[in-house]
C-alpha cells in the first residue's frame, strides 16, 4: 500500500511535523502523545447548550426587565398583594428553565446514541470510536455511507467516491486517489478507502458550520418568528399608553402616592404577555422530552413544528416501508446456465465487495464464497448507475468480469429476461440480474452487450408497522409519495401491500423541467428506478407547488433529498451521512414514531395558536384601558392584585392546560394573521364593556369607599366577558374543558364570597343595582363577541 507523508502538513499550536502514518495506524502512546498535545477533535457535542445560557435566555428577557422594576417599586410602596405578578412571573421563569434544562438533558442522551463513530486503525487494528476521540494522524476507514467527520489526506482509495455537494454544490461525486484531500461534511457514496487525518477539531473544513448548526435552540419556526413580531408591536403600543398612564395617574389626579403609584403599575403590567414566551418554550421543551421516551432524537427544535405543518411525505422504500434486510428466495438461470457455476460466482461477487449493501449481504448469505476465485479488480454498486461488478480469475487460468444489478438498466428493451422480471416484480419481489460482462470494468459502457446469466430473486421484509402509518397519514389528509431506486412495478407492488393505491412511475421518463415534474408528481404516487439527484428534483418540484415536504430515508443516496426537504427525518440505522443532515432521527428504526412526532407539532402549533390568542385579548384591551383612562382623565380602575386574580383564572391556569392538550388539527400558516383576528376585537370589545361599567359605577356610587366599590363592578364585568373569551377558545368542548371552564368560575366566586379572599383582593360588591348592571354589560358584550368573531371568520378567513 502507498503511504502518504503527511510531514507537511504543521499543527499550528504545536509546530511538529506529523510523521507518515503506517498501515496499521497509530500506535497505543502515538495517541496518547496527541491527547497530551490537544490534536485531538474537540467539537461540541450536538445540543450542548449549557445550563447558564438557558438561565439567561429565560431570565434576561426584555418584558422581565420591566415587570421586575415595577415589582421592586411595589413591594415598597404597596401591600404584598399588589405584588403577587412578580411571585407568578419568579415561577413561570423557573418553569421554564426546568423544562428547558430536561429537554437539553434529553436532547444530550439521544445525541450520543445517534452520533457517528468512525473507524480508525489503532495498532493494526480495526476501532470503533466516538467522533471527539478522533486525534491528529489518525487513520481513518471509510465505507458507503460514511460521513467524513475530521479533514484529510486519501491514503487507501478503492473505486472511492465522496459527494461533495453539502460542501461546494458540486453534483457529482468526486472520484479521490492517493494523495487527495477528503473534506469534512461530505460523505462516501460508493467504493472504500482510508485516510490520514491531517485537521481536527474547529480547524476542520466543516466543524465552524456544524458547530452552529447542531445548537439546542428555539428559534427558525415560524411559531417563534410570529410572537416575536406580536411582541414587537406590543413593545411600541404599550410605551405611549404606560407613559401616558404614568401622567394621569401621579400628575393629573391628586390622590395618595402609595395608591396612584400602585393603579399605574396595575395599568401597566396587564399589557405585556409575559406567560405567551414561557408556554411556547415549555411546549417545545415538552415535546422534546415525551418524543425522547418514544426514542426519537430532535435534532432541531423547529423540526416538530415543521413536521406538523407537511401536507406531503416522501418515503424511500428501503429502510423505511420495508427492514433493511432481505432473504433470497429464488435463482433463476437463463439461457441454460450452469446453476452451481452462477451460484459460485454469486458467492465470488459477494466477496468481493468489503461493504455490501442489503441485496449483497442477502446473497453472501446464501452463497458462500468460493476460496479458488480471486478478485481481480472491483467496480461497487452506485445509485446511479444501478449495478456493480468485479473481475475474477477463476483458478483455472479463466479471468471472467460479472455485473449484478437492476435488469431493466443491464438489459436491452425487448429482451426475453425482461418479461420475467414484470412478472416477478408485479409480486412485489426484487429481481437482480447476473450479467457477464464483454468489456472491461474500467470501460465507461461496460454493461453494453452482457450476457444474461441469471436472476436472482430476492424478498423483502415489510415493516409491520408501516400499514398503519401510512393510514394515519391518509387520515390526516398527508399525501404520501414513495420515492425508490428500485423497479417501479416491484415498489408498487410493495406499495399496494401496505394499502397506498396509486400510478407506478418509472422516473427515468419523468420530465426533466421543474413544471412538468410537479405536474407529474401530483398525479402519481409510486416512483421507481429514481436517482438521488432526481429524489432532489422531486423535492424541490413539490416545494414549488407550495407543498411542505418531508422526505424519510436511511441511505446514502438518500441525503441530497433530505438536506433539501423542508423536514428530513432519518432511520437511526441508516447512514452517518443521513443522520447528519436529518433534522428528525428515529433512532429505535420504527416508522410508526413518526405519527407520534407529527401528533407534537400539532399540539404545539394549534394550542400556542389558541393560548396566544388569550393572552393577546389581554394585551388589547389593557392598552384601550389606559387610553381610554388617559382621555377620560379618571383614576385607572384596577390595582395590580385584581388584574392578578383575572389573569390567573381566565388565562395563566387555564393557558397551561390548553398548550399541553392533544390537538390533532393540521397547522396552517400566517400565525400572527390568524391570532390577531380575534385578539383584536376580542379586546376592543372587553376594554369598551368594563370602561362601561366603571363609568356607570363612578356615576352611580358617591362618598368613602366609592372607588373600591367602583373596582368590584368593572373587575366583575371584565372576568365575565375574559370567562367568555375562554370558553371560546376551549372549543370544540370536551368533558375536561367544561370542568376546566368551571372550575375558573368556581375559584372567582369563591373570593367573591369569603371575606377574608375579599379583604385580600378589595373585592366587594356593594349593592344590587350596579353588580348586575355589571353583569348585564358583560351578556351584551359576550354576544358582541360572538357576532364579531363569527364575521371575522367570513371576512377574514384564516
Amino acid at each position: 500500500m502507498t503511504h502518504i507523508d503527511a510531514g507537511a502538513e504543521l499543527d499550528p499550536v504545536h509546530p511538529v511535523p506529523l510523521p507518515s502514518t503506517p498501515s496499521t495506524g497509530l500506535t497505543t502512546t502515538e495517541v496518547a502523545e496527541r491527547i497530551a498535545r490537544g490534536q485531538v477533535n474537540d467539537v461540541p457535542v450536538r445540543s450542548s447548550r449549557s445550563l447558564a445560557e438557558i438561565v439567561r435566555a429565560n431570565v434576561f428577557t426584555r418584558f422581565n426587565a420591566i415587570i421586575g422594576v415595577l415589582w421592586v417599586i411595589m413591594l415598597f410602596v404597596a401591600p404584598i398583594q399588589d405584588s403577587l405578578f412578580g411571585f407568578v412571573i419568579l415561577a413561570n421563569t423557573g418553569i421554564g428553565i426546568v423544562q428547558e434544562w430536561r429537554a437539553k438533558k434529553t436532547l444530550d442522551s439521544l445525541a450520543v446514541i445517534g452520533e457517528a463513530r468512525p473507524t480508525v486503525r489503532r495498532d493494526g487494528l480495526a476501532t470503533e470510536i466516538a467522533t471527539h476521540e478522533v486525534v491528529l494522524g489518525d487513520l481513518m476507514e471509510t465505507g458507503p455511507g460514511d460521513k467524513i467527520v475530521v479533514d484529510g489526506v486519501c491514503a487507501v482509495a478503492d473505486n472511492l467516491e465522496i459527494d461533495e455537494s453539502l460542501l461546494t454544490g458540486e453534483a457529482d461525486p468526486v472520484v479521490k486517489r492517493l494523495g487527495d484531500t477528503v473534506m469534512s461534511g461530505s460523505f462516501v457514496v460508493s467504493g472504500s478507502g482510508a485516510f490520514t487525518v491531517t485537521k481536527v477539531g474547529r480547524e476542520a473544513y466543516a466543524a465552524r458550520l456544524a458547530e452552529e448548526a447542531a445548537r439546542f435552540t428555539l428559534v427558525h419556526s415560524e411559531l417563534r418568528t410570529g410572537i416575536s413580531t406580536i411582541l414587537k408591536y406590543v413593545t411600541w403600543m404599550m410605551v405611549p399608553a404606560a407613559l401616558g398612564l404614568i401622567v394621569t395617574q401621579l400628575v393629573v389626579k391628586n390622590n395618595e402616592l402609595g395608591d396612584s403609584i400602585a393603579r399605574t403599575v396595575g395599568g401597566i403590567i396587564p399589557m405585556v404577555p409575559e406567560g405567551l414566551v414561557l408556554l411556547t418554550s415549555v411546549a417545545f421543551a415538552i415535546g422534546v422530552i415525551r418524543l425522547g421516551r418514544k426514542q426519537c432524537l430532535v435534532q432541531e427544535l423547529p423540526a416538530i413544528e415543521g413536521l406538523a405543518r407537511v401536507d406531503t411525505v416522501c418515503l424511500d422504500k428501503t429502510g423505511t416501508l420495508t427492514e433493511g434486510g432481505m432473504d433470497v428466495t429464488e435463482l433463476r438461470p437463463l439461457d441454460h446456465s450452469d446453476e452451481t457455476y452462477v451460484r459460485r460466482v454469486l458467492g465470488a461477487l459477494g466477496e468481493s465487495d468489503p461493504h455490501p449493501n442489503a441485496s449483497l449481504q442477502a446473497i453472501i448469505e446464501a452463497y458462500p464464497d468460493s476460496e479458488e476465485w480471486r478478485c481481480v479488480e472491483s467496480l461497487p454498486f452506485s445509485s446511479a448507475r444501478k449495478y456493480s461488478g468485479a473481475t475474477f480469475s477463476e483458478g483455472n487460468g479463466e479471468t471472467s468480469t460479472w455485473l449484478l444489478g437492476a435488469p431493466d438498466v443491464l438489459l436491452a428493451d425487448g429482451d426475453p429476461a425482461l418479461a420475467e422480471t414484470e412478472r416477478l416484480n408485479e409480486q412485489g419481489l426484487r429481481v437482480l440480474l447476473l450479467a457477464r460482462a464483454a468489456r472491461d470494468l474500467d470501460d465507461a459502457d461496460v454493461a453494453e452487450g452482457s450476457g444474461p446469466t441469471a436472476l436472482v430473486v430476492l424478498e423483502q421484509r415489510l415493516r409491520p408497522d408501516a400499514a398503519d402509518t401510512l393510514r394515519y397519514f391518509a387520515d390526516q389528509n398527508v399525501r404520501a409519495k414513495v420515492i425508490s431506486g428500485d423497479n417501479a412495478v416491484s415498489v408498487g407492488a410493495v406499495a399496494a401491500k401496505l394499502g397506498l393505491r396509486g400510478t407506478a412511475v418509472d422516473a427515468r421518463r419523468l420530465p426533466t423541467d421543474r413544471t412538468g415534474m410537479a405536474t407529474a408528481l401530483d398525479t402519481g404516487t409510486v416512483f421507481g428506478r429514481v436517482t438521488p439527484r432526481q429524489k432532489q428534483d422531486m423535492v424541490g418540484a413539490l416545494q414549488s407547488r407550495g407543498h411542505t415536504v418531508a422526505m424519510t430515508g436511511d441511505g446514502v443516496n438518500d441525503v441530497l433529498a433530505l438536506k433539501d426537504a423542508d423536514i428530513g427525518v432519518s432511520m437511526g440505522s441508516g447512514s452517518e451521512a443521513t443522520r447528519a443532515v436529518a433534522q428528525i432521527v428515529l433512532l429505535n428504526n420504527s416508522f410508526a414514531t413518526l405519527p407520534s412526532v407529527v401528533a407534537e407539532g400539532r399540539r404545539v402549533i394549534g394550542n400556542i395558536t389558541r393560548v396566544a390568542t388569550l393572552f393577546l385579548v389581554k394585551t388589547v384591551y389593557s392598552v384601550l384601558l389606559a387610553v381610554l383612562v388617559v382621555c377620560w382623565q379618571v383614576e385607572y380602575p384596577f390595582l395590580p392584585r385584581h388584574l392578578t386574580l383575572l389573569s390567573t383564572l381566565t388565562i395563566g391556569v387555564p393557558a397551561f392546560f390548553l398548550a399541553l392538550a392533544p390537538n390533532k388539527e393540521r397547522a396552517r400558516p400566517h400565525f400572527v394573521r390568524r391570532v390577531m383576528r380575534y385578539a383584536i376585537p376580542g379586546g376592543l370589545v372587553a376594554g369598551i364593556a368594563t370602561f362601561a361599567t366603571y363609568l356607570l359605577a363612578r356615576h352611580y356610587y358617591t362618598g368613602a369607599g366609592a372607588l373600591a366599590a367602583e373596582t368590584s363592578a368593572a373587575t366583575l364585568t371584565l372576568f365575565l366577558i375574559s370567562m367568555w373569551v375562554l370558553a371560546i377558545i376551549a372549543r370544540p368542548y370536551t368533558w375536561w374543558r367544561v370542568a376546566l371552564v368551571a372550575a375558573m368560575a368556581a375559584a372567582f366566586l369563591f373570593v367573591l364570597i369569603v371575606p377574608a379572599l375579599q379583604r385580600f383582593f378589595a373585592l366587594k360588591l356593594v349593592g344590587v343595582t350596579m353588580p348586575w348592571t355589571a353583569v348585564a354589560v358583560a351578556v351584551v358584550a359576550a354576544v358582541a363577541l360572538e357576532l364579531l368573531w363569527r364575521w371575522v371568520d367570513r371576512r377574514f378567513p384564516a
